[in-house]
């Protein structure tokens, strides 16, 4: 029995090494993946910037109109909480086929009263004409991956992806997410 165990005391012993060298892994892995969770960080605050940049026309609702952005769908709310709210869409954007995220497609405002606040855009593609034209790769832009909505669809318009960036209205989901928790279409 003590030579058992003096045998596992020995093998415990020369583990430690291993055990050292297997912990600084982990820990340098941790650290790596704490780097790459900051940089994924700045990616999101910088498209939101740039669709504040490109949109700070559009906080007054009456620039949509002569811009060619009109209201469609009515204020979208969601299906057991948060909203989208009314979409004020520019058609020949969302059948040109391309993304430019200094023109969104979309701009989304919340009624409040009789005003209406920009809270956010949307970026549409049709599906079938991106991924004829990309060889069958989704869209992306600022390294955000677009959602793919298939037909049918509560739109009742053929398959697109959509990316929602909340710029201009905080979403406590994130800045990318469909619906928003502090965006309600009660105020109309």
């Amino acid at each position: 029995m003590t030579t058992q165990i003096m045998t596992l005391m020995r093998r415990s012993i020369m583990n430690i090494p291993t055990m050292a060298l297997l912990g600084s892994l982990v820990a340098g892995a941790s650290l790596f993946a704490v780097g790459q969770a900051d940089h994924d960080h700045a990616a999101p605050a910088k498209l939101v910037q740039a669709v504040r940049e490109a949109t700070q026309q559009f906080i007054d609702v009456n620039n949509a109109g002569p811009a060619g952005y009109g209201p469609a769908f009515g204020c979208v709310s969601g299906p057991d909480h948060g909203a989208m709210g009314i979409h004020y869409i520019n058609g020949p954007l969302v059948v040109d086929g391309l993304i430019d995220e200094a023109h969104p497609e979309a701009l989304i405002y919340e009624p409040a009263g009789n005003k209406l606040r920009l809270v956010g855009v949307e970026y549409i593609v049709d599906a079938a004409t991106w991924l004829t034209a990309h060889n069958g790769a989704p869209p992306m832009v600022e390294g955000q991956a677009f959602q793919f909505v298939n037909a049918p669809n509560r739109y009742g318009i053929p398959a697109f992806f959509e990316l929602h960036v909340w710029a201009w209205r905080d979403n406590p989901n994130g800045a990318f997410v469909d619906w928003n928790n502090k965006v309600s279409c009660e105020g109309q």
